[in-house]
């Protein structure tokens, strides 16, 4: 079963290619996209069920990812919250597992654990 994957990312450049990364090697499928937090925020609350996966990048072009993290938090219990960021400190971290991040990745490090993580992840639709 295909992972729905929601990603929220600045970069339009990154976001392509996390798109092509994640349909070709974790058998994933991107829903939406986002680039700012308002963006993000608004989709979330409109799509509450349409994702098993959100993807998110601490900075973005308007906003912050900590608020896309911290909106997630009435999530269903299947749906999974990752952080990809090239801000990987240990205050970042913890502050983003504080506000429920399932997950965080260094972007230019860690992209197999991403791969490995998302294989862990249950899809909710058959």
């Amino acid at each position: 079963m295909t992972l729905h994957a929601y990603l929220v990312e600045d970069s339009p450049v990154i976001r392509e290619n996390l798109v092509g990364f994640l349909e070709d090697v974790a058998d994933a499928h991107v829903v939406a996209s986002a680039s700012t937090a308002d963006e993000a925020l608004d989709w979330l609350s409109h799509h509450q069920r349409d994702w098993d996966l959100a993807i998110i990048d601490l900075f973005l072009q308007r906003g912050n990812g900590l608020a896309v993290i911290h909106a997630c938090r009435h999530r269903a219990p299947h749906q999974k919250v990752v952080v990809l960021s090239n801000y990987a400190t240990a205050d970042m971290r913890q502050r983003s597992q504080q506000l429920g991040a399932d997950a965080f990745f260094d972007k230019s490090a860690e992209l197999d654990q991403l791969v490995a993580y998302c294989a862990t992840v249950q899809p909710s639709h058959g």
